[in-house]
């Protein structure tokens, strides 16, 4: 007797009972699949998970990821690491998360430079910041900062901004202009003065407001527009000084130094250009994974020590929503690109 195989003993009668099975049969495989992928979403995190920082150490980037990687390692039971990936206006980082597998086991600390700058500023990117990622939280909003080193401007005779720009207009190309990368906002903050004060600097890009901030109080750099957290401690400290905030309102860090838009005079009525920061993953990531990690980044700046901790560096805690997080890109890609083209500002 032949074998009798289980497909073929369904009655050749009744065709539509053997797809029926055949159906139902793929419908509990792709059941059991989702089941798995749930499971596993749910164990999420299993091993360590990578921050991504696409600038160098030291700069506010790499100060805000520090300070939000071992509150996510408490909540999580997992090492959350900052990987620091400098260079290229921090295209080099972003692109690293852009083609990472979407696990969630790899972030990226964002910023207005990758995320709101750099696609109207380069020609080419690698990665798309807007379909190649999934928007998890805005963790920090900074204001840039106008600063010198403190003994150039006392040698210089320059104590405000109406100084500056009388001293850069008498003796145009003597100064240069310190940032943390091409495209980024210290860059463009810049750019944005220089348009509109008719001034002229040379731009000095570094890999992160780090290593430019070592020449700022070296004195080989002489002015920077960086963003406030990063350059706190050494305003405190004498060594550099602060001629303005780049926001509309004074910050509450230092209030006692002007904005540009007030300090400047008509010449720079309406300038603003503040920074922000915040977390995101590879487009794909599953959303109950972004929504947890957006759940612990929120707890963690709710609590009053955190507060406190960016407050008095200068940066206003968020923690928003992923589709809050989505519209700021998108609006601040907007705004920068206008700024980009009417400032002439270029890729050095």
């Amino acid at each position: 007797m032949k074998p009798v195989s289980p497909l073929s003993s369904l009655p050749s009668s009744k065709p539509s009972s053997r797809r029926h099975l055949l159906a139902a049969g793929t419908a509990f495989a792709a059941a059991l699949c989702l089941a798995g992928t749930a499971t596993a979403q749910s164990s999420w995190p299993t091993k360590p998970v990578r921050i991504v920082v696409p600038f160098a150490a030291g700069g506010t980037t790499d100060i805000l990821a520090r300070a939000m990687a071992p509150e996510l390692s408490k909540a999580f039971g997992q090492q959350f690491i900052v990987d620091n990936r400098p260079g290229a206006g921090g295209n080099l980082g972003a692109d690293i998360v852009a083609k990472s597998p979407n696990d969630g086991y790899t972030l990226l600390m964002g910023t207005v430079g990758t995320h709101g700058i750099n696609r109207a500023l380069y020609p080419k990117l690698a990665f798309d910041p807007i379909k190649d990622f999934a928007p998890v939280t805005l963790v920090a909003a900074v204001p840039n900062v106008m600063e010198m080193n403190a003994d150039k401007a006392r040698a210089l005779n320059i104590h405000n901004v109406a100084d500056f720009v009388k001293y850069a207009k008498a003796n145009p190309g003597k100064l240069n202009m310190a940032s943390s990368g091409s495209g980024t906002s210290i860059h463009l903050a810049g750019e944005l003065f220089k348009s509109m004060t008719g001034t002229f600097m040379t731009h000095i890009p570094y890999k992160g407001s780090g290593p430019a901030l070592i020449d700022m109080i070296g004195g080989s750099a002489d002015v920077m527009f960086d963003n406030l957290p990063s350059s706190m401690q050494q305003i405190k400290g004498g060594k550099l000084v602060a001629l303005a905030v780049t926001s509309a309102q004074r910050s509450p860090a230092l209030p006692d130094v002007p904005t540009v838009a007030e300090a400047g005079g008509p010449a720079l009525k309406g300038y603003e250009a503040s920074s922000w920061f915040g977390l995101l993953a590879p487009a794909g990531t599953p959303a109950d994974v972004v929504n947890r990690i957006q759940q612990e980044v929120a707890k963690s700046l709710g609590t009053p020590a955190m507060k406190e901790k960016l407050l008095a560096q200068g940066a206003i805690p968020s923690g928003n929503s992923p589709a809050d997080f989505a519209r700021l890109i998108d609006s601040e890609h907007k705004k920068w690109a206008k700024v980009v083209k009417d400032s002439g500002a270029t890729v050095d």
